[in-house]
């Protein structure tokens, strides 16, 4: 088996990797691009194989860094199934139609600098049409279910990223009788987290790629996540500010709700303040979890109160009503898109509250090299936004242990469930700093590491 990464090697974003047998050919994710300006055209560049020739594809979950191109694979000429677990199949219509928007919005403002340049237009990424036509080839596999195609066989494993996160695990029948196994963790969450289940253990491969986005660093535990988001809270509206939470619509918002419900319900001294959830994608995939209780945890399950709905909580999902909540005097938690401030309502709300010393940014997820949000976190005094030039006054913080990736321990612990060492550990889904620092770990406890060149096969 051949396989060849196409995204997420050497860096974080864009998973998409290549597999290759004596009888099939297809993708594992197919992700954008995220970040830097840089990292962003490579979303505009032809596939590095034919997408007609691709014969299936899997999806690991809904984050658009695993499925964002997929739109893009079917305009190329994919024609093939779509595989996913039953949540992910519920979020992938509404992710990718959010993207395809954000897609087309894009393109119109660049092309109306284009025209002011005299260049040619240049036509979107993809289009909502392209969207409806992939979201036609999806097709469930359900957790733990076996399906064989050719020499492949495929089963799934909840990943405990975000809900309908899979593992995906391979069996190839090899021409002398024998099996090899290799296993994508996919992106794998924290243990003992609410909301969803903890990632599964597997107990033997021949092979493994792993994610490593935080393989080179350990979550902030000293504190309770709850009891630091409280304390933030307590501040910022002893200040009279807003708390601005730039926050992914997928299963950050979700968890952040959950938490925030659990703080009203336990905590007197909670401040009688309105919680507005400003994202219309994150309202709907709220949804989703409402429909998915199976993904659920025994703690979650076990909750007689409604998480995702309850006293205080102001979800707007009109632009009208967003512009309200930026003109509201005093205090107010405000969720919103993007998770990494590149798009989203979020900009509009720190331009009106940034630069003023009685709020609070709080950042909640990975902030990738090259986004508003990395430069601002990286302590930027200014910065330039929406044709602006902002001061940064607001308190920035950040709670880390919010994060939906699993920390350099986890990781090495999910690895040391493995009843033998894999013959090799493939490192994915990292900054190269952290994959080197990841590897070197790794390989003193024992494993044996590479780490994957983009557009380079390896052989399993």
């Amino acid at each position: 088996m051949q396989v060849t990464s196409h995204g997420a090697a050497g860096f974080v974003t864009g998973s998409c990797h290549l597999v290759e047998t004596e009888s099939s050919r297809f993708i594992i994710d197919c992700g954008m691009y995220q970040g830097s300006k840089a990292m962003n055209r490579l979303n505009y560049e032809p596939f590095d194989f034919a997408p007609q020739d691709i014969d299936f594809v899997i999806i690991t979950h809904g984050h658009i860094d695993h499925c964002g191109l997929l739109p893009k694979l079917v305009r190329r000429g994919f024609r093939g199934p779509i595989y996913t677990s039953p949540a992910t199949a519920d979020l992938l219509p509404i992710m990718l139609a959010d993207s395809a928007y954000i897609q087309e919005k894009d393109t119109e403002h660049e092309n109306r600098r284009r025209l002011r340049k005299g260049q040619e237009p240049r036509a979107p990424l993809y289009t909502m049409n392209d969207v409806d036509k992939t979201t036609e080839m999806i097709q469930i596999i359900d957790y733990n279910h076996s399906m064989t195609i050719n020499e492949v066989t495929i089963r799934l494993r909840d990943a405990g990223h975000v809900i309908g996160s899979s593992i995906v695990e391979l069996f190839v029948e090899n021409g002398d009788g024998t099996e090899t196994k290799t296993v994508f963790s996919g992106d794998l969450g924290q243990w003992d987290v609410p909301i969803i289940k903890d990632p599964t253990y597997i107990w033997n491969s021949d092979y493994v790629f792993i994610e490593s986005t935080y393989g080179d660093r350990v979550h902030d535990t000293t504190r309770p996540r709850k009891e630091t988001l409280f304390e933030h809270i307590k501040n910022t509206y002893q200040k009279g500010g807003k708390l601005l939470i730039p926050c992914f619509a997928l299963e950050r918002t979700q968890e952040l709700l959950y938490t925030l419900s659990e703080l009203k319900n336990e905590e007197p001294d909670f401040p009688p303040v309105d919680i507005f959830l400003d994202s219309p994608l994150a309202i709907k995939i709220t949804e989703v979890f409402k429909k998915h209780p199976e993904t659920y945890d025994e703690e979650a399950r076990a909750r007689t109160d409604k998480p995702f709905d309850f006293p205080g909580l102001v979800c707007t999902t009109s632009v009208e009503e967003s512009r309200r909540v930026n003109k509201m005097d005093g205090p107010a938690i405000i969720i919103a898109g993007s998770g990494m401030c590149t798009a989203g309502r979020i900009r509009h709300h720190l331009k009106h509250g940034i630069w003023d010393p009685k709020n609070t940014l709080l950042f909640v997820g990975y902030q990738a090299p090259g986004t508003l949000g990395r430069i601002i976190l990286d302590g930027a005094e200014e910065i330039k936004m929406m044709g602006l030039d902002l001061v940064v006054k607001a308190d920035i913080v950040r709670i880390g242990s919010f994060s939906a990736h699993a920390d350099r321990d986890e990781l090495i612990n999910w690895l040391m469930a493995f009843k033998e060492k894999p013959k090799t550990v493939f490192l994915i889904h990292g900054e190269q700093a952290t994959l080197e620092t990841f590897s070197a770990n790794l390989n003193n406890s024992g494993f044996n590491t590479s780490i994957p060149v983009k557009g380079i096969p390896v052989f399993t």
